[in-house]
């Protein structure tokens, strides 16, 4: 599938992933403080996996237009919508966290190589000082107290 296709049909969002999003919100707020996890959310909604995985992705697409709290996960307590400035904070930084080493590996394991090969070339060039810039912007998110 051509890549302009693909972010078409990414923007796109079916009705029923927005149907699956709400009955998620609905439950969650019925629990809420507390959360749910996977199994126990398929039986309150009565979704299948394969609907709460989608209504999972619609809720993080909603969330920001409908102004629906934010949906986190943890291993104590599932799935459960977060007002908590500390709680979210702390989510924050571990994203940041990890998505700085993902770009990490990326630099090493195939910018690095590629600018071996090629060192003359513009194109790699920039895109391992956007990358850098962007493991630098990552890092500083994930531990703020270094800087």
């Amino acid at each position: 599938m051509p890549r302009s296709a693909r972010r078409e049909r990414d923007r796109r969002r079916s009705p029923s992933s927005a149907r699956h999003a709400d009955a998620i919100r609905l439950a969650l707020m019925e629990v809420a403080p507390a959360g749910l996890k996977k199994p126990r959310l398929m039986v309150v909604t009565e979704l299948s996996r394969s609907q709460i995985v989608r209504g999972l992705a619609g809720y993080r697409e909603l969330a920001g237009e409908k102004k629906w709290p934010p949906l986190l996960w943890s291993f104590q307590a599932g799935y459960h919508l977060c007002e908590d400035a500390a709680e979210l904070e702390e989510w924050e930084r571990h994203w940041a966290e990890v998505k700085a080493t993902e770009i990490g590996g990326v630099i090493e394991g195939i910018l690095a190589p590629h600018a071996r090969l090629f060192p003359k070339s513009r194109w790699i060039s920039y895109v391992e000082a956007q990358m850098n810039a962007i493991q630098s912007s990552l890092d500083m998110i994930a531990h703020p107290q270094n800087q």
